[in-house]
């Protein structure tokens, strides 16, 4: 039996100020502090192998909170590009209101939320997943047949890709999946890494 505890990073600058983050790397906001503070008392029951995180300082900080505020600071700490959000080229940096004014809701929706289209020279969720499931599989899946427990703290899209992933959702409904900052997100797994359980603690 292993698990895999999910968190998407706290609250964001950009996150408060509704704009497009991407790949751009942008401070947490005192709540997103605190998120990450409040993620790491539902987290003090559970013991980690490792934890992964991405290569933007939001992420990163959530995880550096959390593991001191469970006393595990010593854990073995992995960054990678694989993880980090996609990037969501010329809209990054723009406030999202003002760019459904621009765009419309109907445009802005389908670049911010469907499987497969990019929006201008950015990435779409298809393209985060093509750079993270890869690396899922050959960096934390064996360490999960393995019995170890994982931690992952990263953003939003790759989240939603590896949830893709791990439950067989479809392009479809995964434009209907928002993942709430700061709420780990836990996955028991048996010896075959068959889901047996899985919920938002």
């Amino acid at each position: 039996m292993s698990l895999l505890t999910l968190i998407r990073h706290g609250q964001s600058t950009y996150n408060l100020e509704n704009r497009f983050t991407g790949s751009l790397d942008v401070e947490l906001t005192p709540l997103g502090e605190e998120e990450a503070r409040l993620a790491a008392i539902k987290l003090k029951g559970f013991t980690y192998s490792t934890a992964y995180t991405s290569m933007l300082k939001r992420a990163q900080e959530t995880l550096r909170i959390i593991l001191f505020e469970i006393g595990k600071t010593d854990l073995t700490v992995i960054k990678t590009h694989a993880l980090d959000e996609r990037m969501y080229g010329s809209l990054q940096g723009l406030n999202k209101a003002e760019t459904i004014i621009k765009y419309g809701e109907a445009q802005v929706d389908l670049w911010r939320r469907s499987y497969a289209t990019r929006p201008p020279d950015g990435e779409s969720l298809e393209d985060t997943f093509n750079r993270t499931i890869p690396y899922y599989k050959s960096e934390i899946e064996p360490a999960l047949k393995a019995g170890k427990n994982i931690l992952i703290v990263a953003h939003g899209n790759s989240l939603r890709a590896l949830m893709m992933y791990l439950e067989a959702i479809d392009q479809e409904a995964i434009a209907l999946v928002n993942i709430p900052t700061g709420i780990p997100r836990n996955y028991v797994f048996d010896k075959n890494l068959k889901i047996e359980s899985v919920n938002y603690l």
